[in-house]
């Protein structure tokens, strides 16, 4: 740049450094915002991903690549195929195979030797539980001393060359396969052997693993802890351990003398902290392209032709894709609705700064300046300030969150940066493509809105409309419409109250002319009429922030009713003690009543296996007190009824219990849906586990009951059921106390459940927890924006209304008149503005809510509900719009105050008044 143009564009700076400084403010905040959001997406993405295969287990994330030696293949062939030095050959095979993103995880991917059936043992100290003797899994896996620790003894050596005639080899065993199998070292276990004579295994070390829980140690979960298990059709009682040896790595062939079908295998275990969610799709391919694909035709090629590959890993990723696909269109919503507000607020900022420098630009004009001259000058200014400001939203942006994608956070920021640089001059050359030296004022009450305009406005809500039809069809599926909904929404709403808006105004000038006798009220409406201010773009931005923060508080909203419905259905109240063996001790209704945080507690005695007398399966049987039953069921709105229906007699009965010999009257009861068909509204039999019986009589059906979270269950009177002792007690408190109510349980054999707790159950994944925290921030910054859009339209009009002030006051108006009449000329609009965006945001939501399910996002399983429906929140609703009705009256009411102050010379001008 020229000296002399750079020292003008510092000049210019210097005499604009309160807009300036605002504008750099403005682009840092909104690329900062904008560069923040995918990285965040990206770091809760990787980190949901991440905990979904740590909680799958190794044993199902696994890679595992196995091939049995070939039955053509004679024992030397087979016994070199065992050996160390071809094993490793075919594991750096497999390793290449293995396609990015599906990066190994070397440290945890194993490979060796095994016995794929568990041989029956003999030692003398080896427990038999059923008098079933232990069964073992033999296993040489390379690289053992790396990955574990010596406890005792030593490490298996081999002695010489190892062949499949062997009699003799060294093993090792965990810490926990020492201690429940009562291995020590020194002992020696005899395996069978295919031709006769058994294979002995000496002990010769205990090992502790490095890692217990990584790849290495629990794909074969028998290797490091044993377990007990059972023969199919077996009794449950018939049970025997099954463990693991470990014998030297270079002991292989030693395998191929005992019948447990030995085979070599090599375990590719994925690298955790390489895995990103935008290459869920690629790694999906991988994982089946090594297990099912082109990988393991190469491996066939090049190791052996009947290799085989198997892995559950494709089934965790299709799950978390799952979840994914369901909370994508969410976070997409709350980006494009943030995204086009924060849009807005920069274009209505270049529309203030073009609005101050009207009459100087204006001037430039006249002089001869250019539309090219005069945009390029206008564009460096911009660029001086708004480049900067971007860097540094970028760069906090990149500081903050680290391990995530840069190009789209600095696609983002760019986007930011080239808006705020090009909005001003665009809005200057568009205002001033011909020269003029005076704009007449705009009286909206009376101005008509051109053909064009009519034109383009009706497209919009043409296409706006059918966008919001297709999304209630199509549901959440269709991701771009639901991320623009809000955003039509909004833009229907703007443009209709922007041409219903001269109306009212019309009819309250012309009430006011000739009913008022006041001189403020009809003067403010007037000025109201004649204003530009109320213009479709800020309107837009207003209505467009209150449906956002409307729409996305009520999703928040949902997705806390969501959790507290199914909190509610699994615990049945807001806490639930209760045992299923024997009964609860007499006194502990009575010490659980005494606690702090605990409001009521209803007595239930449940009898999970009571048999109806014409059918085998089994229904739970609830006998509960009727008065204080009916009272938890309204309070938790879990199927309420009223507590005369279920008394004894209601049935229209004298009243009655069930007997030994089943001879009863029969007792009202209620009944889920499915039970209350299958038994219809007779008198029915139920048998009770201790051998008595009792006569029941549906006369109620609702399909959910608090004592009984399934969806099978009859509801009795207590009194009528014989000897019937609580078992279960249910608690209603806000503020119950987890562990005071445990210590008075302790020892009595129940378990307590609270809601509270089972509510912080539901959320799984960090991609839940994040989505929510991205939805709360997008609620955040869309109010901020509100009040950046209110306050550049309150700006915009400032420098007319200080005048009129000034004027007004010459002749004879007074400080609090003026007050007044700053705070009426504000009220129509603000009134409107703030109606408007409630009745949008209250229309978004009942328009969209049927397309939209929350239950992903809300809910670990979305099994527990059958939907998470968006639900209207009053209070995103209205205190939105209240703070832009405060807002939009204060800013005026201040603006007189201070003005007041200053005085009314300064403002007037020659020429003015």
């Amino acid at each position: 740049m020229p000296p002399r143009a750079g020292a003008g564009l510092r000049t210019r700076l210097r005499a604009f450094a309160g807009t300036s400084v605002a504008l750099a403010l403005l682009v840092a905040v909104t690329a900062a915002l904008a560069a923040a959001y995918p990285r965040a997406v990206d770091r809760y993405g990787d980190a949901g991903l991440r905990q979904a295969i740590e909680q799958a287990r190794p044993d199902r994330t696994t890679v595992q690549v196995q091939a049995a030696p070939p039955w053509t293949a004679t024992v030397q062939e087979r016994q070199a195929l065992f050996r160390g030095d071809r094993l490793a050959e075919a594991w750096a095979e497999v390793l290449a195979t293995a396609e990015a993103p599906l990066t190994p995880d070397r440290d945890q991917s194993s490979y060796g030797v095994r016995t794929t059936v568990p041989l029956a043992v003999s030692a003398p100290r080896i427990p038999r539980p059923a008098g079933l003797p232990a069964q073992m899994v033999l296993a040489a896996q390379q690289d053992l001393a790396s990955h574990a620790r010596i406890g005792a003894g030593r490490l298996p050596r081999a002695t010489g060359e190892v062949t499949a005639t062997t009699e003799r080899v060294e093993a090792a065993v965990t810490a926990d396969t020492a201690r429940q199998l009562r291995i020590r070292v020194g002992s020696v276990i005899h395996v069978p052997d295919a031709r006769g004579g058994p294979l002995a295994v000496r002990i010769t070390g205990i090992v502790k693993p490095r890692t217990p829980a990584g790849a290495y140690w629990s794909t074969l979960p028998a290797l490091r802890t044993p377990t007990l298990s059972r023969l199919p059709g077996s009794r449950p009682t018939d049970v025997y351990w099954v463990g693991g040896l470990l014998l030297a790595p270079e002991a292989g062939p030693v395998l191929l003398r005992t019948p447990g079908r030995p085979e070599r295998y090599w375990n590719v275990a994925p690298d955790v902290g390489s895995l990103r969610a935008h290459d869920l799709d690629r790694l999906t391919s991988a994982v089946a392209a090594l297990e099912s694909g082109p990988g393991v035709q190469r491996l066939r090629a090049s190791v052996d032709e009947e290799l085989e590959a198997r892995t559950k890993l494709d089934e965790t990723l299709a799950d978390h894709a799952g979840l994914r696909s369901g909370i994508e269109p969410l976070l997409l919503l709350a980006a494009v609705g943030t995204g086009s507000l924060a849009v807005i607020v920069l274009v209505m900022a270049g529309g203030v700064a073009a609005d101050r420098r009207r009459a100087e630009l204006t001037l430039l004009r006249a002089r001869g300046a250019s539309l090219t001259g005069l945009a390029g000058r206008l564009l460096a200014e911009t660029t001086a300030v708004a480049v900067p400001a971007g860097a540094l939203g970028l760069t906090a942006a990149l500081l903050l969150l680290p391990d995530a994608r840069t190009a789209p956070a600095v696609a983002a920021a760019l986007a930011v940066t080239l808006v705020a640089c090009l909005v001003l001059p665009l809005r200057a050359v568009a205002a001033h493509r011909t020269v003029r030296l005076h704009d007449g004022g705009e009286d909206l009450g009376r101005a008509r809105t051109s053909r064009r305009r009519t034109v383009a406005e009706v497209t919009v809500l043409v296409i706006a409309g059918g966008a919001i039809a297709a999304l209630r069809r199509q549901g959440s599926g269709s991701t771009a419409l639901v991320a623009a909904a809000p955003l039509l929404t909004g833009v229907v709403a703007a443009l209709l109250l922007a041409r219903l808006h001269p109306l009212p105004l019309r009819a309250l000038s012309r009430a006011a002319t000739r009913r008022l006798r006041g001189l403020v009220i009809p003067l403010s409406l007037a000025q109201v009429a004649r204003s530009p201010g109320f213009a479709v773009l800020p309107l837009l931005a207003l209505l467009g922030a209150l449906t956002a923060a409307a729409f996305g508080g009520s999703v928040l909203a949902g997705v806390t009713a969501a959790r507290d419905r199914a909190a509610l259905l699994d615990v049945g109240a807001d806490g639930r003690v209760e045992t299923t063996a024997g009964t609860l001790p007499r006194d502990l209704p009575d010490r659980v009543r005494r606690l702090p945080g605990v409001r009521d507690a209803t007595e239930v005695s449940v009898v999970n296996d009571a048999k109806p007398e014409q059918s085998t399966q089994p229904v739970p049987l609830a006998g509960v007190d009727p008065d204080a039953y009916a009272r938890l069921s309204h309070r938790t709105a879990l199927g309420p009824f009223d507590a005369a229906d279920l008394r004894q007699g209601a049935a229209g009965t004298a009243g009655g219990a069930g007997t030994a010999d089943g001879a009863a009257r029969p007792l009202p009861a209620l009944a889920s849906p499915r039970v209350a068909e299958e038994y219809g509204t007779g008198p029915s039999t139920v048998l009770l586990p201790d051998g008595t019986s009792v006569t029941v009589r549906i006369v109620l059906v609702r399909a959910r009951t608090p004592a009984v979270t399934g969806d099978d269950f009859l509801v009795v009177d207590r009194s009528g059921l014989p000897a019937a002792r609580a078992t279960t007690l249910l608690l209603t408190g806000d503020t119950l106390n987890g562990r005071a109510l445990r210590s008075a349980a302790d020892g009595t054999g129940a378990t307590v459940r609270l809601r509270a707790e089972e509510r912080a159950r539901f959320v799984d994944s960090p991609l839940q927890s994040g989505t929510e925290r991205l939805f709360g921030v997008a609620v955040a910054a869309g109010a901020g924006y509100a009040v950046l859009a209110l306050l550049l339209t309150v700006l915009r009009t400032a420098p007319e209304r200080t005048a009129l002030l000034a004027r007004l006051r010459t002749m004879g108006m007074n400080r609090s008149q003026g007050r007044r009449l700053l705070i009426l000329m504000a009220l129509p609009q603000a009134l409107l503005a703030a109606a408007g965006g409630v009745l949008t945001g209250w229309a978004c939501i009942r328009l969209l809510s049927p397309g939209i399910d929350l239950a992903t996002i809300a809910l670990a399983s979305p099994s527990a509900l059958e939907g998470a429906a968006l639900r209207t929140d009053p209070l995103s609703l209205a205190v939105p719009a209240l703070a832009v009705l405060l807002l939009a009256v204060g800013v005026p009411a201040g603006q007189a105050w201070w003005a007041g102050r200053r005085g009314s010379v300064r403002e007037l001008r020659l020429g003015d008044g």
